[in-house]
């Protein structure tokens, strides 16, 4: 396997430099945006693995650069951002986001980050020499070969970490999780606390398997605990 491409968008070119440094250390092939309209270009050409995207930039902010961007791809996604504000993280997250990081960061922290984050992509994308049986629950079948979900015969769009998520509550039918469980399992790393994320997936899984989000039959809160996912 060749080296994991990165492509990092940051306006402030301290910060730039500094991460471009310490990810082609680590042995990544590194290309640069400072600003949105590059960045898009820039994916476009380079096709990157992952990309680190500054949410505040010039010309084209980064929301909008990843709206577009999860159009066309997959890719993994980590915002880098110096506002704090849970609301931005919720955006974030809901846009498409896999990730997000808050300024000031530890360059520890970033580089475990885009490590769990590539490692989640690679196996997810990792085709099976042999097909497995679909994941069935009623009338919601998961082929984990495919990637594909089907609900009453309709096949559902996912993201990348929407399938992950209930793929594996599928899998692990009626058993009750914490966050920071799914957190681990499904995302590959302790969150450290911000388990924000899985709220918001586990609303827009709801959003598309449930009859009525709101009193979902399926996909069920377990007070003071977690979730599960029923029959």
């Amino acid at each position: 396997m060749g080296k994991n491409k990165i492509l990092v968008v940051e306006d402030d070119s301290t910060i730039l430099d500094v991460i471009k440094y310490n990810l082609t250390k680590e042995g990544y092939l590194v290309s640069t945006a400072s600003d949105g309209i590059k960045a898009l270009d820039t994916a476009r050409d380079s096709k990157p693995d992952l990309v680190i995207l500054d949410i505040m930039l010039p010309g084209m902010n980064g929301f909008e650069v990843c709206r577009i961007l999860r159009k066309d791809t997959n890719v993994p996604i980590i915002f880098l951002s110096a506002k704090v504000d849970e609301v931005d993280k919720v955006v974030g997250l809901e846009i498409g986001a896999d990730d997000y990081i808050t300024k000031p960061f530890s360059m520890r922290e970033l580089l475990a980050r885009v490590r769990a984050n590539l490692r989640r992509s690679e196996i997810s994308g990792t085709a099976d020499t042999k097909p497995n049986a679909p994941l069935v629950s009623g009338n919601l079948s998961v082929d984990t070969s495919r990637r594909l979900v089907t609900l009453n015969n309709k096949v559902l769009d996912l993201t990348t970490k929407e399938f992950d998520l209930l793929a594996f509550l599928l899998k692990n039918k009626s058993i009750v999780f914490n966050r920071d469980q799914l957190l681990e399992k499904v995302w590959g790393y302790y969150y450290g606390g911000d388990t924000r994320t899985v709220d918001v997936h586990i609303r827009w899984l709801r959003q598309k398997i449930e009859d009525n989000p709101d009193e979902p039959v399926r996909l069920l809160t377990v007070r003071g605990v977690g979730y599960k996912l029923e029959g």
